[in-house]
């Protein structure tokens, strides 16, 4: 297995804190709103960590693609594209059908990604 780069790792521990501090903003609205239980918690975790782990997946694509010649490159990108997906879409099903879980709480999360990655242009440095 490949050392993955540190750009990888850094971006996503980046998406991991974004993803820790806005499910604490969750996780407080429904404890103000009176709605929290430990169903809230689990689904929380259930759709944060999938969506981490999803980031660190495509991060690891894009840098064995970046080795690869443009063709193959595109087809990998489209293969892990998928797969990542499918497993997105099994978390959901997951989280949404049992009863472990808080439906709010899996879906809401899923987003959490595409906010960190809107607002780092705020807190970039360069």
């Amino acid at each position: 297995m490949k050392k993955i780069d540190s750009t990888v790792l850094k971006e996503t521990k980046y998406i991991a804190v974004w993803i820790l501090i806005l499910s604490i903003l969750m996780q407080s609205f429904f404890l103000c709103l009176g709605y929290w239980d430990y169903t809230v918690l689990l689904g929380n975790a259930l759709s944060g960590t999938a969506a981490i782990l999803n980031f660190l997946l495509m991060g690891i694509t894009v840098q064995n693609a970046l080795l690869k010649e443009e063709k193959e490159a595109k087809t990998a990108m489209r293969v892990s594209q998928l797969y990542r997906n499918l497993f997105m879409l099994v978390i959901l099903i997951l989280g949404v059908t049992l009863p472990c879980f808080n439906m709010w709480s899996v879906v809401v999360p899923l987003f959490f990604t595409r906010i960190a990655v809107a607002i780092r242009p705020c807190f970039d440095k360069n």
